[in-house]
């Protein structure tokens, strides 16, 4: 079976790829709004870390609803959040695509569906929505991270990444200026793939 994961070329949506490679067949997916390479960046990222990928096109009048949002509410997780749900939706669309994942976690609140959300897209467009990453805490995945995982971190702000928070940023810069990505933003910590690590066959402990 083939699933769809999408991938922003950081270390939770990589972990899910690896979570499901025994049972699935993976194709990560990119979804982009044209703005900036992200396509090429997750790209390198797939080929390192051994899977298929494609570039998806979202929408342009999504990323102006996601800035409206943005600028309205003064934080990102409701644009971010809207983003997200519109991704899953376009990808759904796709009529060979019937499984979809991505690298939510136990603890997260951005970027997230809601249970209703979930159905709702399960139902309307066919498609199964399956989060690997749903039973795991932040300390747990970082242990699996630790253990399969090449990865680079650093301020949200400095470190390369293929996600959606990426282009509203480069959005909000063209138009408002660096200043006010730093009044929107809260700093935080993001990650970046280099490649898979060569474990021994062991137990994580």
């Amino acid at each position: 079976m083939k699933i769809s994961v999408l991938f922003s070329g950081g270390k939770d949506s990589s972990l899910s790829a690896l979570l499901m490679e025994p049972f699935f067949e993976i194709e990560l997916v990119t979804c982009s709004f044209g703005l900036l390479p992200n396509g090429e960046l997750a790209a390198k990222t797939a080929k390192n870390l051994g899977f298929p990928h494609r570039v998806i096109s979202l929408e342009w009048e999504i990323l102006e609803k996601a800035y409206e949002k943005i600028m309205k509410d003064g934080f990102p997780k409701s644009a971010i959040n809207y983003i997200h749900e519109k991704a899953v939706e376009t990808l759904a669309l796709d009529p060979e695509v019937k499984l979809i994942a991505d690298g939510t976690r136990r603890d997260d609140r951005v970027p997230v569906l809601s249970i209703s959300q979930i159905r709702s897209i399960e139902d309307r467009l066919g498609v199964q929505y399956i989060c690997p990453l749903k039973g795991y805490g932040k300390k747990t995945v970082s242990i699996l991270v630790e253990h399969y995982l090449k990865i680079e971190e650093g301020p949200s702000e400095n470190t390369q990444k293929a996600d959606y928070e990426t282009e509203l940023r480069e959005l909000i810069r063209q138009r408002d200026g660096e200043g006010k990505i730093k009044e929107l933003f809260p700093a935080h910590i993001q990650s970046h793939v280099i490649s898979r690590k060569n474990c021994p066959e062991e137990s994580v402990s």
